[in-house]
């Protein structure tokens, strides 16, 4: 079974808790990603998708200027590296999450993310029922 090293993005780049909502906004926008970790020497400390940006952000009328505090979800589940791919599945589909930071002695290393997963030919039937179950229930949440 594959471990979450062999499958994770390792070059991943992050926003910093010095960053506004903007600045997030633009590196997004640069890499074309939907999230941006947020780092305080190397440790991660929050998450922040375009989403966060409309709903906690926009929607609540706060500047681009706001600090990426304001908006980040800090509240994260993480995996490690040598965790494996049904683990890192069944944490998603559990928690309805996308991506997975990955996080060694505190540090962030990685990330895994659904794509992470559908690009690979997964043989564990349970990972792919779990995958399948986040894309189901965001599709059925977004129809209404």
């Amino acid at each position: 079974m594959e471990k979450i090293r062999d499958i994770m993005t390792d070059d991943v780049d992050c926003c910093t808790l010095l960053d506004n909502i903007y600045e997030v906004a633009v590196k997004m926008k640069e890499l074309n990603v939907g999230a941006i970790p947020i780092v305080d020497k190397e440790k991660i400390v929050g998450m922040i998708t375009d989403r966060d940006i409309v709903i906690r952000g926009v929607a609540e009328k706060h500047p681009g200027s706001s600090k990426v505090e304001e908006i980040m979800s800090n509240d994260l589940i993480t995996i490690s590296p040598e965790a494996s791919t049904r683990e890192a599945a069944k944490l998603m589909a559990q928690h309805q999450i996308r991506r997975l930071p990955v996080v060694e002695d505190e540090k962030l290393i990685g990330i895994v993310s659904l794509g992470d997963f559908a690009i690979r030919e997964l043989t564990d039937d349970q990972a792919k029922q779990a995958l399948t179950q986040i894309s189901e229930q965001n599709y059925n949440s977004a129809q209404h």
